[in-house]
């Protein structure tokens, strides 16, 4: 049992304080999931600059910094900033090669948490106000993101296993997912016999290579998360976000719960209506529950 949660303001010229509201929709839901919490967060980005995070927990972390410095600069990547936030080394460069490559390499240097140009995703072990403490999620002011508080069932409590996940490879690709794929392992092998890495054992992952791989051959995520359930199989009510769109798939069992709550201005949804109330203490709201099999997607108005 885990739980999820999106928003999205529409409005995008202003910036909103999305962190703040992902903590209290996932302070909602955190007895569905005590063990860890994390946000993927989408902010302004600047023309051909990425934001990179790692996770460098340990007695090494100074090793661990120089090391991701050094394979930077063998991709050409020119660091613009850099700070250490808790057990996260966050680095913004300047890139215009192969991210693909990049990643791929820097993973082999340390543990990469996201890259993207509007993208960072922030997760560790503990609720949503104990990763408030340590990363500051709360100042963080943006268009949209996603939030999930995890459950250990089949992994260590960990950071590197907490959610959510980057699809690898791809840039401002993130995902939440409540559920289990069953035929994991034979979409994993053909993903690497086509020259993917996977850097976890986690169905998470690879929902968010399949789905940015179906993105970069010019299919839409609307029609990527059509054919993705049929294509998945298992039980699983997932979000994904990208630089500009938040959306949704469910399986046509519809075990994993899913509520969500629309206006002119946000779109919000999570596993229980307690999250959506967060956002509007007090007021009654008009909600709803996604049919079974059912998919949507929502963009930024500018």
């Amino acid at each position: 049992m885990c739980g999820i949660a999106g928003i999205l303001y529409k409005n995008a010229k202003h910036n909103f304080a999305a962190g703040r509201a992902l903590i209290d929709m996932l302070d909602g839901c955190q007895h569905r999931g005590p063990d860890s919490t994390g946000f993927a967060l989408y902010g302004d980005s600047e023309p051909g600059e990425l934001r990179l995070r790692f996770y460098i927990g340990g007695d090494d972390a100074e090793q661990a910094m120089a090391r991701i410095r050094e394979a930077l600069a063998k991709h050409s990547a020119q660091v613009v900033d850099d700070e250490r936030v808790g057990d996260n080394y966050r680095v913004t460069v300047r890139f215009e090669g192969d991210l693909q490559k990049l990643a791929y390499d820097l993973e082999r240097s340390a543990k990469v948490i996201s890259i993207g140009s509007s993208l960072e995703i922030v997760k560790d072990i503990g609720g949503a106000h104990e990763v408030d403490d340590r990363y500051h999620v709360a100042d963080f002011h943006g268009s949209h993101g996603l939030g999930h508080v995890r459950l250990a069932t089949e992994s260590d409590v960990k950071p590197e296993a907490a959610h959510p996940f980057w699809a690898t490879g791809f840039g401002d690709v993130a995902i939440v997912h409540n559920g289990q794929i069953t035929n994991y392992w034979k979409m994993r092998r053909r993903l690497e016999q086509r020259g993917f890495e996977f850097t976890t054992d986690n169905d998470s992952e690879l929902i968010a290579v399949y789905l940015a791989d179906n993105m970069a051959q010019g299919i839409s995520l609307k029609e990527a998360l059509r054919t993705s359930i049929d294509d998945l199989d298992g039980t699983f009510s997932f979000l994904v976000s990208t630089r500009d769109e938040i959306g949704y798939a469910k399986d046509r069992l519809a075990v994993k719960p899913m509520i969500m709550y629309e206006n002119d201005d946000l779109i919000a949804v999570a596993s229980e209506e307690v999250s959506l109330n967060r956002l509007f203490p007090g007021q009654a709201l008009n909600t709803r529950e996604p049919p079974p099999g059912t998919f949507q997607t929502w963009s930024r108005l500018i």
